[in-house]
């Protein structure tokens, strides 16, 4: 059976490395963006120079019509999905709980919460055995600021966070008799551009001694992806070098 694979956010970062990971494993694979066409755009001739089927896909993730659009357009142009990486995921602004406005903390669910509902509620009517599917693999990226907290700079990122583990740990044990594994990733500090800023001075103090690049987590995602990973499901992949 053809895989093929919707990863949100992946014009750059975790996202991207998953993008061209998933293709060089078969995947056909959806590229999401939100705005940068550019960046997508190039992440799909790279996948296509390299002999891989890829499109790219505007969409909000937090809208359900953008949502339903790229279900949509993936359904026609590359076939019925059988894996959904939700990547898509934004920090808001870093300081303390008490300046954050009503609208920073709206946003940041909009896009780490609501987004990875939407989205997995897509996947689940398509893959579900229930609905005539074929069964499939969904993997949430979340962070080890779940459980660490991020106390003066991102308690919202981390709530956020909190609330994927709980999503990922419900559902899989939803539709795994439908033939979904449901698992998640949390990194630890990776080369993002979400870290830039201040990683030179974060990075030695990791066990390893470093940050992570995003195609070593990008591997963990496409283990979970596998068939290799056929008796895991509500599991919580921490990728940290070696940060609990």
């Amino acid at each position: 059976m053809e895989k093929i694979t919707i990863i949100t956010g992946a014009s750059r970062g975790i996202g991207r490395a998953a993008a061209i990971l998933a293709a060089k494993a078969g995947h056909a694979v959806c590229v999401n963006y939100v705005s940068d066409k550019t960046a997508a755009d190039a992440v799909v001739k790279e996948i296509t120079d390299a002999g891989g089927k890829a499109i790219a896909v505007a969409a909000d993730t937090s809208v359900e019509a953008d949502v339903i659009r790229m279900f949509e357009t993936v359904d026609k142009e590359l076939g019925p999905i059988t894996g959904l990486v939700s990547n898509a995921g934004i920090h808001g602004p870093r300081g303390p709980v008490k300046d954050l406005t009503a609208d920073d903390i709206r946003r940041v669910l909009e896009v780490n919460v609501l987004g990875l509902f939407l989205c997995a509620q897509q996947a689940v009517k398509r893959m579900s055995t229930d609905n005539g599917g074929a069964g499939g693999a969904i993997v949430n990226i979340s962070s080890g600021a779940a459980i660490i907290g991020a106390p003066g700079s991102g308690v919202l990122y981390a709530a956020s966070k909190g609330a994927v583990n709980s999503f990922s740990t419900g559902l899989a044990q939803e539709v795994v008799r439908q033939g979904i594994r449901v698992n998640t990733v949390a990194p630890g500090l990776t080369e993002t551009d979400m870290t830039r800023d201040g990683l030179a001075k974060r990075a030695p103090a990791t066990p390893l001694g470093r940050a992570g690049n995003p195609e070593e987590i990008a591997q963990g995602i496409m283990f979970l992806l596998s068939d290799e990973a056929s008796y895991i499901s509500c599991a919580n992949l921490r990728v940290s070098g070696g940060k609990p």
